[in-house]
């Protein structure tokens, strides 16, 4: 069975889901895929420690700490690409963004290939079912577009400027399929 529960946070409601012990998805209302690598729907309940452990984390990450992912019990659904991308995410530095270039290359050294596509990283990270925790918010084109973002762009940027990223080589890009 799994289960669902909500929570409001500065950048909209968050529905949560989960197996009962781990937390299987957080998505933004209105985000793109949610509840995509979900095998049934959820049913509401609220009161599951991973549930209050998971608004506590988001609690303290809104007020500024900087808690990180492995302090969750994280069970993202996906095939081992997938999952292989989604903990390079959990890697990056609260503050800091990457490029899908930079994750590509990655994961092609980790595979013992020559290279590997960015975009099927783009793919992989476009679909993170645990948004703001397992945080692909902090990837960005290598020319330094916020491309990208199944939450919407507007809620990217408001979650690099509250990590304090420096803004000023990054910029929304004027058409594109990620908008």
């Amino acid at each position: 069975m799994i289960y669902s529960s909500t929570c409001t946070s500065p950048v909209g409601e968050l529905t949560m889901a989960s197996d009962g012990e781990h937390l299987l998805g957080l998505w933004i209302e209105g985000q793109k895929y949610a509840y995509g690598t979900l095998s049934e729907t959820p049913a509401p309940r609220d009161g599951l420690a991973v549930f209050d452990q998971t608004k506590d984390w988001l609690r303290r990450y809104f007020t500024g700490a900087k808690p990180t992912p492995a302090e969750l019990p994280l069970a993202p659904i996906g095939g081992a690409f997938r999952q292989g991308v989604w903990k390079i995410l959990t890697e990056i530095p609260y503050g800091q963004v990457t490029t899908y270039g930079t994750i590509a290359a990655q994961m092609a050294a980790a595979a013992g290939k020559a290279r590997m596509s960015a975009q099927a990283v783009g793919g992989a990270v476009g679909h993170n079912p645990i948004s703001i925790i397992v945080p692909c918010h902090r990837v960005v084109g290598v020319n330094g577009s916020l491309t990208g973002y199944a939450g919407g762009i507007h809620i990217k940027q408001r979650l690099l400027e509250h990590e304090g990223v420096d803004m000023s080589g990054l910029f929304v890009p004027k058409k594109g399929t990620a908008l």
